[in-house]
């Protein structure tokens, strides 16, 4: 058949292929409405975050936003450098014109229900660019609606607020996001490892050459 980036379902400059620890991650962010990383969830072998590019993809098919958790390092003294970072991503629910009005309202109700003031919204264009193939188009949020009901949303630019939280402010307001937007998935099965595929081999030989 036709490569995935010609039938518009993938491309190879925006991995999406889990490990292990990452299915797991995965599954429980399904469970739980929203999804928690280890610092920015970047792994080195692929260039990119295989985890927050499939579970933004699943909020796009299921017309949610993205909500994460991303849970900084801690230093050698056993504290943390910098608070951990609440991300909603409104880009998959895919109506640019609202995004301002659903985004006051996120602020008001994290600050009245948890005291918790958000930082400035952005539009990640430009972070979103830096590491991907020259040939991936990036939409902004100016783009007419055409493109945005039908361009796949590795090529849209993500339109996202942020709080900067403790690890236990995070977590509540990470469950109360989830249902408000009604991202959990309570009879979420489990993903599973696709059969036949092997880590360090050719395509041609059974696996996906990341060795």
């Amino acid at each position: 058949g036709m490569p995935a980036k010609k039938k518009k379902t993938g491309s190879r400059g925006v991995p999406h292929r889990l490990n292990e620890d990452e299915r797991r991650s995965f599954d429980q962010a399904r469970r739980q409405g929203f999804l928690q990383v280890t610092g920015s969830s970047w792994r080195s072998q692929r260039r990119d975050a295989p985890l927050l590019n499939t579970y933004r993809s699943l909020m796009d098919a299921r017309g949610r936003p993205a909500i994460v958790l991303y849970k900084l390092s801690p230093n050698s003294s056993g504290g943390v450098d910098n608070g951990d970072r609440l991300v909603v991503d409104l880009s998959p629910l895919r109506f640019p014109d609202e995004f301002e009005s659903v985004e006051r309202g996120l602020r008001e109700r994290i600050s009245t229900e948890f005291g918790v003031e958000s930082q400035m919204s952005e539009s990640a264009e430009e972070d979103s660019t830096s590491e991907m193939d020259d040939d991936i188009e990036i939409l902004g949020n100016d783009r007419n609606e055409d493109d945005w009901e039908t361009r796949p949303i590795y090529q849209i630019s993500p339109y996202v607020l942020s709080w900067e939280v403790s690890r236990h402010q995070g977590k509540q307001v990470g469950k109360f996001l989830g249902l408000l937007f009604d991202n959990v998935e309570e009879k979420a099965t489990k993903s599973k490892k696709p059969k036949g595929v092997r880590p360090g081999k050719g395509r041609r030989h059974g696996g996906y050459g990341i060795g």
